[in-house]
């Protein structure tokens, strides 16, 4: 008997990429269709319209890592190789969003909001299963390296840009998406050294992870 034919490693290791990265996007996208869902049956709620709700819902830094990491996991379950200089800097914002949108959460924000049963179920994917797989995925299956000091450098736009668009919305529309923001709470010196922290936690994961991805194995 010769049996089933071999697979090559290679093959393998791609397989095993396009899972992994196919499971993060599920997580991600998942929990964002949940929210999405809740905000338009439940309606405006303590918004002033269901419009605004939905601004307010995507303005979110926990929605947008989580979309952006569901798009980036999507386009390398589709091709793990893939690269280029646009998909260095957002798979890394993705892995460094969602990263700290976890630690953020469960440090700071757990347990502040009362959630129903569909919003325990995305706030258990958004806030803890898609950045474990995040995380994991990219230590088991990269792609690495990937992770450069002008990635690092490029990677700080679009949290500097969302820190930018969430102080001046919240000033025109008198609404924070987080407690540690909100500057007619806590005023504006003390919602820019808790951005601060937020973003030195952000810049100093980005270096350690471009440390450890040149020392990982290259994959896939």
């Amino acid at each position: 008997m010769t049996g089933a034919p071999r697979v090559p490693a290679a093959g393998r290791r791609t397989a095993v990429a396009r899972v992994l990265h196919a499971l993060v996007a599920l997580a991600a996208l998942t929990g964002v269709a949940m929210e999405l869902v809740i905000a338009l049956v439940d309606g405006p709620g303590t918004a002033p319209s269901q419009a605004e709700r939905l601004v307010r819902l995507f303005s979110y830094f926990t929605i947008q890592s989580n979309l952006l990491v569901g798009i980036v996991s999507v386009l390398l379950a589709v091709r793990p190789e893939r690269d280029g200089p646009v998909l260095r800097v957002a798979h890394l914002d993705a892995l460094l969003c969602i990263a700290v949108t976890g630690i953020v959460y469960n440090t700071v924000l757990r347990g502040l909001a009362e959630l129903s049963a569909a919003g325990q179920v995305s706030n258990l994917l958004l806030h803890l299963l898609a950045p474990v797989l995040a995380v994991a995925a990219w230590l088991v299956v990269g792609p690495r390296p990937r992770v450069d000091a002008a990635t690092v450098w490029w990677s700080v736009v679009y949290p500097l840009a969302w820190i930018a668009y969430t102080f001046v919305r919240g000033a025109v529309v008198d609404w924070y998406p987080y407690p540690f923001l909100d500057v007619g709470e806590l005023g504006l010196g003390r919602a820019l050294v808790n951005t601060a922290v937020v973003a030195v936690v952000f810049l100093a994961l980005a270096w350690l992870v471009r440390l450890v991805d040149a020392r990982l194995r290259p994959a896939p």
